[in-house]
C-alpha cells in the first residue's frame, strides 16, 4: 500500500501568528486501512502524537490513534478533522462530537471524561512551566500555572509519558477539557511553544474546545 496517497496534515491550536500548533495526520478514506492491526502500524510510522481514520467522512464518523494505542476520544484529532472534513459532528468511539466553525476558530463540544485519565499538575508560576525537564515515561503529566487567573490564562505543558517516542505534546486539547472540568472556568492556554487552546464550560458537563487550524500539507515519509 503506497500510504503517500491520501493522507492530509493539519496543524490544530495554532498561535495568532500561524505558527505552531499539534501535527495531526489524517487518512481521509479510511477503508484503504481497515484493520486495526494496519492502522495501527501506520500511525507508528507517521509518528503524530495522533492520526484519524475518517471511516465515512458525510457522518464524520472517525477512529484515533496514537503511535502506540486506539483512543475513543482525542481533543486536537477532533478539532482538526472536523476542520478539514467540515462536518458539522463528528462520531467517535466515545460519542458523538459537535463541530461548528466561528471565524478563524474551529470548535467541538467534548465531555472531559472521554478522555483517558492524566494527572493535572499545578505550578506556581509559567517559568516554572516553562523550565521543566521531560519527566520519565510512565505517567501522562499535564504541567500548567496560572499567567493571568483574573483573565483565564494558562501556561502549560503536556508530557504524554507512553514511551513512544513523543515525549512532549505540542497541544493537548483532551486536557485542556479536563483542566476546565477542575477549573470549572472558560481558559485560555498557551501550550508547547506558543500553541493556542480555548474553552468554555457547556451544559450538561459538556465543554467547548477551539483553536486555529493550519492548512493541510503532505506529510514527510522515507
Amino acid at each position: 500500500m503506497d500510504v503517500h496517497q491520501g493522507i492530509d496534515v493539519v496543524r490544530v491550536f495554532c498561535a495568532p501568528d500561524g505558527r505552531h500548533g499539534n501535527e495531526l495526520g489524517v487518512v481521509r478514506n479510511g477503508a484503504r486501512v481497515a484493520a486495526r492491526t494496519d492502522r495501527q502500524a501506520l500511525a507508528a510510522k507517521l509518528g503524530f502524537s495522533e492520526t484519524v481514520f475518517v471511516d465515512d467522512p458525510e457522518r464524520g464518523a472517525i477512529d484515533v490513534y496514537t503511535p502506540t494505542e486506539r483512543l475513543p476520544f482525542a481533543g486536537h484529532p477532533c478539532v482538526g478533522a472536523a476542520w478539514l472534513l467540515d462536518v458539522p459532528e463528528l462520531v467517535t468511539a466515545a460519542g458523538v462530537v459537535e463541530a461548528r466553525h466561528d471565524g478563524e476558530f474551529s470548535w467541538i463540544v467534548a465531555r472531559a471524561d472521554w478522555a483517558p485519565p492524566r494527572t493535572l499538575r499545578r505550578y506556581a508560576s509559567a517559568a516554572e512551566v516553562e523550565a521543566l525537564a521531560v519527566p520519565p515515561a510512565g505517567e501522562e503529566i499535564y504541567a500548567w500555572a496560572w499567567e493571568d487567573e483574573a483573565a483565564g490564562r494558562v501556561r502549560a505543558r503536556g508530557f504524554p509519558g507512553r514511551g513512544d517516542g513523543i515525549v512532549e505534546d505540542e497541544a493537548t486539547g483532551a486536557a485542556a477539557l479536563q483542566l476546565t472540568r477542575e477549573l470549572g472556568r472558560a481558559l485560555n492556554i498557551t501550550q508547547g511553544n506558543g500553541s493556542q487552546l480555548l474553552t468554555a464550560p457547556a451544559p450538561d458537563d459538556f465543554i467547548e474546545l477551539g483553536g486555529r487550524v493550519a492548512f493541510p500539507h503532505p506529510p514527510a515519509l522515507s
